[in-house]
């Protein structure tokens, strides 16, 4: 990835890491830093990371690329002033033979030098264009985090890498589902455009109160649910694969980065 001018909010950043290294911040990140990229984290042993950038490259919905590591690399300077990876993400999961086994905030512990990171663009990115245009977000005004549901939808498999798509859904009127279409198709770096609108059982989600991953929130009577292509989907494929092991960020606990929304808006 080539070097992007940080935003010059970029001490909110620093100051969210901060407190993500210091075991203050355990929680979802939705609505903080608003205006700056966030990212979802997996890291894996070398040896399986080139099937799953080729998985990331057949699947760029879900798993759109901002940054790659070199092994045992825990800086990304592309993203980010001083970041450590095993340290700023307010929470991260650990999993063997794709279960997963511990739930904790730093990973230095298990940390190993042939360990590759990918850090994966979220949707937490484009939320503040959605806001800016007047679009209101259900689970940000209500400081939740957002509802995130396995699917029916196959990926398209890569080496031992396949498994379900896991899809985000925000509530919305008609007209601001329309324009939410057009706001985040300006994103692709960030998931882009929704995969669905409408009907959940079409996709293979029976009950929208009951989300795989983050909170639910109400479906008002004059409001269509829409789906956007999700970053914990590696999680899922994860545990398709039975991967013997690997590091990821628990669901809606992001990396917090430098970059500015901005600066990845297509024109």
């Amino acid at each position: 990835m080539t070097a992007t001018p940080f935003s010059s909010r970029s001490v909110l950043a620093q100051q969210v890491r901060a407190q993500a290294r210091a075991g203050t911040l355990q929680g979802h990140t939705a609505g903080l830093a608003p205006d700056l990229v966030q990212g979802n984290l997996m890291i894996l042993p070398a040896e399986h990371a080139s099937d799953f950038l080729l998985f990331c490259q057949r699947n760029p919905k879900p798993c759109p690329i901002l940054g790659v590591s070199a092994p045992g690399e825990v800086a990304f300077p592309q993203l980010g002033v001083n970041i450590d990876i095993r340290t700023d993400v307010p929470r991260y999961r650990v999993w063997t033979d794709g279960h997963m086994t511990q739930e904790c905030d730093d990973v230095r512990d298990v940390w190993r030098d042939d360990l590759v990171s990918f850090v994966i663009g979220c949707s937490f990115s484009f939320e503040q264009a959605l806001l800016d245009a007047g679009v209101p977000l259900r689970h940000v005004a209500q400081g939740r985090n957002v509802a995130m549901y396995r699917t029916q939808v196959p990926t398209t498999p890569a080496g031992r890498f396949h498994g379900p798509l896991v899809v985000s859904m925000r509530p919305m009127k008609a007209q601001d589902a329309i324009r939410a279409v057009q706001i985040t198709s300006r994103f692709p770096s960030v998931h882009g455009a929704p995969v669905h609108l409408g009907d959940p059982a079409l996709i293979g989600i029976r009950d929208l109160s009951q989300p795989d991953y983050g909170d639910a929130v109400e479906v008002m009577a004059d409001e269509i649910p829409v789906f956007w292509a999700c970053g914990v989907t590696p999680q899922a494929v994860v545990q398709a694969a039975g991967l013997p092991f690997c590091i990821t960020h628990a669901p809606g606990a992001m990396l917090v980065t430098d970059l500015a929304n901005a600066s990845l808006a297509s024109l």
